[in-house]
């Protein structure tokens, strides 16, 4: 959860009377620092003013995930061109298979442009800062992931 992924959640919330924020596991990323349960958890702490918004986890494709919850859209972030082929192509399907549900693209306030939670991992990994990234419940809890799993892994400490 980085801080593009909370304004994309609260200007959402303002432009559709209910948003679901839905967790997808994802089978190609592997190894996620945090499980299903524990993003759903912080999620719902970081929306919970957000009267509108609500918080759930999903397996498999995400358009019978919306039909099984009366969803009409799908709201999705686009940084750059390299987000909007990737993007494209998934519309184009997932229209092709439930054309009842649309796609909604939004941009990222232009501070957030650059912001990925892959970039984040890897800064957080090798001890940069995440101030400004993250919110700070998060930069606590990846700081504190990422310590463990590599006194797991070499059996030092982070300095």
């Amino acid at each position: 959860m980085t801080n593009g992924h909370l304004d994309l959640i609260h200007r959402g919330s303002k432009l559709f009377d209910k948003l679901i924020v839905a967790i997808a596991r994802n089978l190609d990323k592997g190894e996620s620092l945090f499980s299903m349960k524990e993003r759903k958890e912080m999620l719902e702490v970081m929306t919970q003013e957000l009267s509108n918004v609500t918080v759930d986890t999903f397996e498999g494709l995400l358009m019978s995930y919306c039909i099984q919850q009366g969803a009409n859209a799908v709201l999705r972030g686009i940084r750059a061109i390299s987000d909007y082929e990737f993007e494209l192509q998934m519309a184009l399907m997932n229209r092709k298979m439930e054309p009842r549900v649309e796609n909604v693209f939004m941009m990222p306030a232009e501070q957030y442009s650059y912001l990925s939670s892959r970039i984040v991992r890897e800064i957080a990994k090798l001890g940069g800062p995440l101030t400004g990234l993250v919110p700070a419940m998060v930069e606590e809890r990846v700081r504190e992931r990422v310590a463990r799993r590599h006194i797991s892994a070499t059996g030092k400490h982070l300095l």
